[in-house]
């Protein structure tokens, strides 16, 4: 079997604005069972960054370990990439997004990676609001070791072996609102229609961005009792449609007062949120925490963007760093001399 994939492209594949090809951002051949909405999430990763138009060499993408950690591998073969120790990706991502900030910054975790072993990092990487997209394919199992209940699965699910799990699930969304996010969505991997447009919102956001997206284990999560199977998730959806409208183009939309809501991002694009929930403001945290938790209350899956904080700032502008990557900056712009340190030192007295 060949897991190369063929070289060839149709002469006429549609280009964006920068003249690439979708095919210009793909990666290697999946190598996750057939039918796993990680590769679906990947496929969305490729499509967005093509509709972006952001050239493949100023992307750079980071993982942990598990199934998700290996997307990857799969969309965007012609950027930088980082798979790192299981939970450990947000220091990775913090380190490379201080050193340069020119950068796109793509993290793709999972249930296990982001809400057990790498728990307190991710909650270090929210609250300092790092400047980068952070996406979870969100399963509730542990898919390389057999599917075993992961921290986000739900009260009452039942795993394939009839066994019922007996714990609350950890709502990452949830958390990464009160922890300080700065941009919260929550989508389903069979929902490329909505899950492009955030991802594309995500990446044009200035700070922390988290999407959780449920992605159903067609191996070890996808009976009769599962929470996360595709049936039960596509029969509990409470969507929010939405479009996103980058800001080279003209923003306009008209819809029907009451149904929907368009939220300016920092660079100018728009995100326009369809047939809004009712009453639902997106920046307001305690609204989207309320909204969550009563979804969650009702059996809902909530997906859309949950909340967005219009006036974040991120981890480089906080801590006033330089405004070019390090690997720009001269020799005597890193090493000003002794005349430079002993002034800082006479100020620290």
């Amino acid at each position: 079997m060949s897991y190369v994939k063929p070289k060839f492209r149709h002469p006429r594949l549609p280009t964006n604005r920068l003249g690439f090809t979708v095919a210009d951002y793909d990666g290697a051949i999946s190598t996750l069972c057939a039918g796993c909405g990680h590769d679906s999430i990947s496929a969305s990763i490729r499509s967005a960054c093509f509709e972006s138009s952001l050239p493949p060499h100023r992307i750079a993408k980071v993982s942990g370990i598990g199934c998700s950690s290996k997307m990857p591998t799969y969309f965007l073969g012609k950027s930088h990439g980082f798979n790192s120790v299981h939970g450990r990706m947000p220091s990775v991502a913090t380190g490379a997004s201080l050193a340069n900030r020119d950068l796109t910054y793509i993290g793709v975790s999972g249930d296990g990676d982001t809400a057990s072993i790498g728990m307190g990092q991710f909650v270090h990487l929210v609250r300092r609001n790092v400047n980068m997209t952070y996406i979870v394919a969100n399963n509730g199992c542990y898919g390389l070791t057999k599917g075993q209940d992961s921290a986000t699965a739900d009260l009452g699910s039942v795993s394939k072996y009839g066994d019922v799990n007996g714990f609350d699930g950890i709502d990452l969304a949830s958390l990464a609102i009160l922890q300080g996010a700065s941009f919260v969505a929550r989508s389903f991997s069979g929902d490329k229609e909505q899950l492009v447009p955030l991802i594309r919102a995500a990446m044009a956001h200035n700070g922390f961005a988290f999407i959780d997206v449920v992605s159903p284990c067609v191996t070890f999560n996808n009976h009769s009792g599962s929470t996360k199977s595709y049936e039960e998730t596509r029969a509990h959806l409470d969507m929010m449609p939405l479009d996103f409208v980058p800001m080279r183009e003209e923003i306009k939309a008209q819809y029907d007062e009451g149904t929907s809501k368009s939220v300016t991002l920092h660079d100018g694009s728009a995100i326009h949120l369809k047939k809004a929930i009712s009453g639902h403001e997106t920046d307001n945290r305690q609204t989207a925490l309320n909204t969550i938790q009563q979804a969650n209350a009702e059996n809902r899956v909530l997906t859309g963007l949950l909340f967005l904080d219009p006036n974040s700032q991120n981890l480089n502008t906080k801590l006033e760093l330089a405004t070019r990557p390090l690997n720009e900056l001269g020799k005597d712009e890193l090493c000003p001399g002794s005349k430079v340190l002993k002034s800082i030192n006479e100020g620290l007295r």
